[in-house]
């Protein structure tokens, strides 16, 4: 969940979800089973709509167990889980039914506020329908009763996860099987958005009512120096969502949004752009040198201000030629956007620092 990458050249190339490479193993290893063979494809019916077909390798059966693995294909959307190899287990139980389970490098919810209950493994509750009827459609067009267990396992999981938000999410020892449709859209957004969802509900079930929302990592680091009296868990990196990640913070009942980051996406915010990324809306050197003027920067250094590099370079020159209000101007701005755009009944900050994190200035307000 890092900065986007550039978008290729042609049509994307769409990936699957760790949730359908997950349902496919899970065929691939009950039919192992069943017919004591290897199986090297299986197609499954995604929620998305449509049949696809997995390769599989490493399948090895015995009388009471079976396995099958498969690389998860991201399509020209690379996540972190791009490339993983992931592996069901199938054993015979003694149980009716499907029960299904984690397995090595599969995260196990410790916090709640998340879709799957504490102390289960997180396979989100799609991929565990997914994987329900997969198993169980196959059982019956062989007119077989017995139960199984299906044990979903990612050996490289545990340090796939350190590049994902699940430490703070509550999630440990792994990752989560996640996917609503089966399938990855390129550079679709709907993860990204997922994850925010899902940090809010957590910082909500742990009785956070202040929540810090930050561009990135850098500026996380930040706000976590400014605000070192709140706890991990209300800090969230929403990336470009600003819109998005403000509208589920009032969802989901927080009383107060802390923004904190750089002069680049939020001389943004300031023009009422709510999604900020570099290619959606270049920054307007124009609306910054309104600014300037309003705190009475000089006519003649706009010239300057409207052929700079960067927005973080004119930040620079306003501390360089003292004119902190500024930071302030521009953090009240983007304050009564947000309240704006979720229609306010919120308290809303905005705290601006410099790409090294010096404090440039900030601003709050309540409606």
């Amino acid at each position: 969940m890092g900065e986007m990458l550039d978008v290729p050249e042609g049509p994307l190339r769409h990936g699957y979800t760790t949730g359908a490479c997950a349902t496919a193993c899970a065929k691939a290893a009950l039919l192992a089973l069943i017919e004591q063979r290897v199986v090297e494809e299986t197609t499954i019916w995604i929620p998305a709509g449509e049949w696809v077909t997995f390769q599989h390798h490493d399948v090895r059966y015995t009388a009471s167990e079976a396995q099958a693995a498969t690389i998860k294909d991201g399509g020209d959307d690379p996540d972190a889980t791009h490339g993983a190899k992931i592996i069901a287990t199938v054993t015979w139980s003694d149980k009716p039914g499907v029960e299904i389970d984690g397995g090595v490098g599969v995260g196990r919810v410790t916090k709640p506020g998340l879709p799957i209950p504490v102390g289960m493994a997180a396979i989100n509750p799609v991929p565990r329908q997914m994987i329900q009827s997969t198993v169980g459609s196959v059982l019956s067009e062989r007119d077989m009763e017995r139960g199984v267990n299906v044990v979903i396992s990612v050996p490289d999981g545990e340090e796939i996860a350190k590049k994902t938000l699940n430490g703070r999410l509550g999630i440990l020892g792994g990752i989560s099987i996640l996917g609503t449709r089966g399938i990855v859209v390129p550079f679709s957004t709907s993860s990204y958005k997922a994850s925010i969802a899902y940090a809010m509900s957590v910082a909500k079930a742990q009785g956070i009512q202040t929540i810090v929302l930050t561009t990135g990592g850098r500026s996380e680091k930040y706000a976590m120096k400014l605000f070192p009296e709140l706890p991990d868990e209300a800090f969230i990196e929403m990336g470009d969502f600003v819109g998005f990640s403000a509208k589920q913070a009032k969802r989901v009942g927080m009383k107060e949004i802390r923004f904190v980051g750089m002069m680049g996406k939020f001389s943004k915010v300031a023009q009422g752009i709510m999604m900020v990324h570099a290619k959606s809306a270049p920054i307007d050197f124009s609306f910054i040198a309104k600014i300037a003027r309003h705190v009475a920067v000089p006519e003649e250094k706009m010239e300057q201000i409207l052929t700079a590099n960067t927005a973080n370079q004119v930040g620079d020159w306003m501390v360089e030629w003292g004119y902190p209000e500024f930071f302030h101007h521009l953090a009240v701005t983007c304050c009564e956007q947000v309240l704006d755009h979720i229609r306010g009944e919120m308290r809303i900050a905005t705290h601006l620092t410099s790409l090294n994190g010096e404090y440039l200035g900030g601003a709050e307000l309540e409606s």
